[in-house]
Order: structure tokens, then sequence, then C-alpha cells
């Protein structure tokens, strides 16, 4: 992406784990010039509070500096104040998730120092760089109304100052490549070959991390962490690794190119309340009292605080269940997608929706909300307004899981691959002209 020279890109992550250490790990691989320091993705909430203080001491002096680069879990103010020798680099602040509309159980739980953070970060950031429209425009939104928690003095238009800053840069999602040898069905339209790159943590983030903003459990869920029950099917899945190499993965029994199979439907989200796994499985048993033929793969990480939920939707659907639990390796993930026909999405929260876009790209038919950053990404045809809509369309597809299998779906995944993208990031950490103005 660059020829070598004397710049230095400064990447700072307070939070390295999921898709915060997916794109500072790619921007390292990528990028010529790159030094990182990171903290472990564990202890969000104090990863948020206290990071700057590690990095002003973990930092080493350099006159090589030219850009920083962080995600906006780090309260940036306070590192330039704490190191006023990188306050003269173009320093670059990328939102993953924004801390004034992310959903809490009740207002009053809302940490105001959070979101403030994130709003002082903005101010002192040359750039700052959101993963979707549907982010930046929420966080703009909120601030005047968010400020107005202060009790008195507050600041005026703020947003106004920082909107000039603002930009949206899609995550950069490194699809695996995926050969899938199915039998042939004539008027089946997914393709054998989903084309694109490699070394993609598909399964999304590890079972020991989560994103800003969840509220922290002790740690990974020794009872439901694992993945039981594997589904069986006649596809035979090849993925492409990183580095040239390959594995496959083979599972006998649900062949996609006998389409009297019953729907398989998949739910690839992490494991707590903001993805709303209630309305899915009210959903589901919705149409099991309905006699309807399906079946389930509930993917994703757990975590020790698992919603109650789960275990009682695993009794009450058991005989649906094709697989329960995370997956580890990412092929078996890889090739769990590549077996269900239906992805669905009931979150309340999605500031991009990584999982949705790698489902797709493995062939699923999506369902998301009509809102949140859905819209953005997904043809009005893969929505739902109302509880009642989903459960009609996944009723639809049950009755006639060919619609799913032989559609083609509208949705070019690699607009948001790394390929499509990386001349952004490399615009955006492209040294200025002087740099010491």
């Amino acid at each position: 992406m660059q020829e070598k020279n004397s710049t230095c890109v400064l990447l700072v992550e307070a939070f390295y784990g999921g898709s915060h250490k997916q794109l500072i790990d790619l921007l390292k691989e990528n990028v010529v010039g790159c030094v990182a320091h990171t903290l472990p993705a564990k202890k969000w909430h104090w990863r948020a509070r206290t990071a700057a203080l590690h990095f002003m001491q973990a930092i080493p002096p350099s006159s090589s500096y030219r850009v920083l680069f962080t995600s906006s879990v780090l309260n940036l103010c306070e590192l330039v104040a704490l190191r006023p020798d990188l306050a003269h680099l173009k320093k670059v602040l990328y939102f993953h998730e924004n801390q004034l509309v992310y959903p809490v159980r009740k207002d009053q739980e809302r940490d105001f120092q959070y979101g403030y953070n994130q709003i002082l970060s903005c101010l002192v950031a040359d750039a700052v760089v959101f993963n979707s429209l549907f982010n930046m425009n929420s966080f703009l939104s909120s601030v005047g109304a968010f400020l107005k928690r202060m009790p008195d003095h507050r600041p005026k238009d703020l947003a106004s100052l920082i909107r000039p800053k603002c930009s949206v840069l899609h995550f950069p999602l490194q699809f695996p490549h995926v050969a899938r040898s199915v039998p042939s069905t004539p008027g089946v339209l997914r393709s054998e070959e989903l084309s694109s790159q490699s070394n993609v943590d598909a399964r999304g983030t590890p079972p020991e991390t989560r994103e800003p903003g969840v509220p922290p459990g002790p740690g990974p869920s020794s009872s439901l962490g694992q993945g039981e029950g594997l589904g069986q099917c006649d596809a035979s899945i090849r993925v492409v690794l990183a580095g040239g190499g390959e594995q496959t993965a083979t599972m006998e029994g649900c062949g996609l190119g006998d389409q009297t199979k019953p729907l398989h439907i998949v739910w690839p989200h992490r494991w707590e309340h903001d993805k709303d796994p209630e309305l899915f499985f009210k959903t589901l048993l919705k149409l099991k009292e309905r006699n309807l033929a399906f079946q389930l793969s509930v993917l994703g990480e757990t975590f020790t605080d698992v919603p109650e939920i789960f275990a009682e939707a695993r009794g009450q659907l058991g005989p649906h269940v094709l697989h329960w639990g995370f997956l580890p390796r990412k092929e078996d993930y890889l090739a769990a997608l590549c077996q269900a026909d239906v992805v669905v999405s009931t979150a309340k929260h999605e500031f991009f929706g990584v999982a949705m876009l790698e489902a797709v790209h493995c062939g699923c038919y999506p369902l998301c909300p009509n809102s949140l950053v859905y819209p953005e990404i997904f043809p009005v045809e893969y929505m739902y307004s109302t509880p009642e809509q989903l459960c009609k369309k996944l009723q639809r597809l049950c009755k006639r899981p060919d619609l799913a299998r032989r559609h083609h779906v509208q949705v070019d995944t690699t607009a948001y691959s790394w390929d499509a993208l990386q001349q952004g990031f490399a615009d955006l950490l492209a040294a200025p002209a002087d740099p010491h103005p």
C-alpha cells in the first residue's frame, strides 16, 4: 500500500480483541511503518478509564511518529495531554461503536463518563472515522441531548465542531475463500465458489473478549461456551486459511441440493441481551407451535453471565437443534454458515454487523430489523419492522425452504472487503505534508 519511508504510524488500541484486534492486525500486515501498542481485551470499563495512563508510559518517544490511529475506547484527550510530544501528530479516531447510544437496560445505568470521553477525544482528533453512517449520525445527533445531563454550564454546539472532521470508512472484512461441493440441483442459485480473501476471525470475537460497552462478565462460560450437537450435512466445505493453507470440514445428512430438507436457521451472535435472543426464541417457539419444520444452529460467543433464555430455549427447541454453542475452529464456523439457509438478527444494537455479512457471504438469506445499521447495508426485502413480520417471513420460508435456497442475495459483500477499502485506509493513514505545522 505504501512505499517504505520514514513515516511511522502509531497504532494504539486499548481493547485488543474482536473487531478491534482484527483491524489493528490488518493494518499492521498491510501498512508499512506501523508500530502497535495494545492492551488485552479485558475489563473494558477500566480500559476506557485508565488506558491513557498506561500508554503514557508504554509508548517510547520517537521522532519518526507522524500519524496516531486509535479506537474510541481510548481517551485520546488524556493521552495527548499526558504526552505532549504526540499532540502534533495527525490523530485519527476510529469508532467501532459509540457510547452515546449504546444500549443499557435502564438509562439511569448509562455512565456519563464513557460518552464524555468520546466527545473529548473527537475534539482533539484531526480525523474522526466511523464504521457506518448509522454510527456517525447517531453519535452526532446525540451529543446535545447527552450533554444536557450536566447540571449546569453546558457547552453548546459541540457537534458542529466535530462534524467537519467526520467521515465513514466501513470496517474491512477479509472474507475467507470458501468452496463447497454440493449435489447438483437445477435452479439452485447459490454459487459453489464464494470468492475473496482469507484470515478473518469469522466466528466473531474470541470467547475471552467482548465488544466495548457490553456489561462485563467474569469470563467465558464453561458450560455453554463450547459447541455441541454439530449438525449433519453432506456438503464438503473447503476453507482456505491465511498463508494459503486450507482445511476441509465435511458433514453428512442435510445436503443443500435436497429441497425437501427443513429450513436451516442460524443465529450467529453474542449470547447477550442487546442481541435480543428473547425475541428470536419466542419467534421460533411460535413456528414450533404451528408444527412447522425447521432446523436451528445457535452460534456466537458466550460468557459466564448467559441470559437464562438460552437454557430454556435449548430445552424447548431440542429436537430442532443441529448445533448449539461457540465453535472454536474457524473452519467449523464457516461450515455451519455454509450449511444454513437463513441468518436472523434480532439485535437491539448494531453499528456494523460483521456476523450478518459473513453469513451472507457464505450463502445465507438474511432477515434483519428495519433499523440500526441494517438499512445501510441490506435492501428492504430482507428486513422486518415488527416481531409479527419476522414470524411471518420465517413461516413462509419454513413452508418453502427452496425460496431461500434458490435466492441470490442482493448484497455485494465485496464492497466491505479489505480489497475494496484498503485505499481508503491508506489515505487515512497518510502522513500530513507538513508533520510539524
